[in-house]
């Protein structure tokens, strides 16, 4: 089927517009997705993936949270921003959720997260909207829990880089440092307050915005070898926290010759190893 795209702005709770791109074709099969992006990731990363489910019937929303991409417009724009990390699950990815069901009311609506993606999904108010949930190396980002030279490598990340560079910018220069987008300020200081417990993001845990208990919808939790951003431990760590959730922890074989890595699950590389069978379990329970 040939695919339509639709480049949108939405409202969030807090009265911040976000940047949404619809992916849709003429004959729908009454089911939704909502891509929740990495930290920094553009959420045009995973075109070619909304692409696929679209030609499938599938309609397809992805967004940049704010601070990001389209849904900033300048760096004084950006210095500016006041938005925090919980807020990209309480207010952004929940704006969309709500958007995508207000859309397609009689639909059923699967949200597919991508690293950062699957933590504030514990913050998301809307979640009793979404039936299914597929997490892509969604993790703790707690710095003893990488091994080796990558857990030093977190340490300064958290203590060292993100406090000296972000005073100085305004904002988190990640241009600069080759690594993704540049990042508001008070989110990065939430992530890097986060990344210095153990109990990472639960070490913060308050009744009013933490959900984890009250989600209970299949999580399907994809973790993979050699992900230096979201090792296996990590991943289990956070599929934990989804208490009462029916959770499929899945650990790709590392005997695969081809590994996805931390990105790779959404390139187009991958459609006959990993989108067909995720598509499958989400119209029918089954993986491939």
């Amino acid at each position: 089927m040939e695919v339509q795209k639709k480049e949108l702005s939405i409202q969030t709770a807090n009265g911040k517009p976000i940047a949404v791109t619809k992916f849709f074709s003429k004959n729908s099969i009454n089911q939704v997705i909502v891509i929740s992006s990495a930290t920094g990731v553009l959420q045009k990363y995973y075109s070619h993936f909304a692409d696929f489910c679209a030609s499938k019937g599938i309609v397809v929303y992805t967004f940049d949270y704010g601070g990001i991409g389209k849904s900033i417009s300048s760096l004084v724009e950006l210095k500016k921003h006041v938005e925090n990390l919980t807020s990209w699950g309480k207010n952004d990815q929940a704006a969309v959720v709500a958007f995508a069901k207000e859309e397609n009311l009689d639909a059923t609506l699967s949200l597919i997260t991508h690293s950062v993606g699957g933590q504030i999904f514990g913050f998301n108010p809307n979640h009793l909207l979404i039936d299914k949930v597929i997490m892509i190396a969604s993790q703790s980002g707690y710095w003893k829990d990488f091994e080796g030279f990558h857990g030093i490598k977190m340490w300064l990340f958290w203590y060292v880089i993100i406090p000296t560079l972000t005073p100085l910018f305004g904002y988190f220069p990640s241009k600069k440092l080759g690594l993704f987008e540049n990042l508001p300020k008070n989110m990065v200081f939430e992530w890097a307050s986060w990344g210095k417990k153990k109990d990472y993001l639960m070490h913060f845990k308050n009744e009013s915005d933490y959900l984890f208990e009250d989600i209970r919808i299949p999580i399907l939790a994809w973790s993979f070898p050699k992900d230096s951003f979201a090792p296996k431990k990590t991943v289990d760590w956070l599929a934990n926290q989804y208490v009462n959730s029916q959770v499929t922890r899945i650990h790709y074989p590392a005997e695969n010759q081809k590994q996805p890595g931390h990105f790779g699950f959404f390139k187009r590389s991958f459609k006959e190893l990993l989108w067909e069978k995720n598509l499958n379990w989400i119209l029918t329970n089954n993986l491939l």
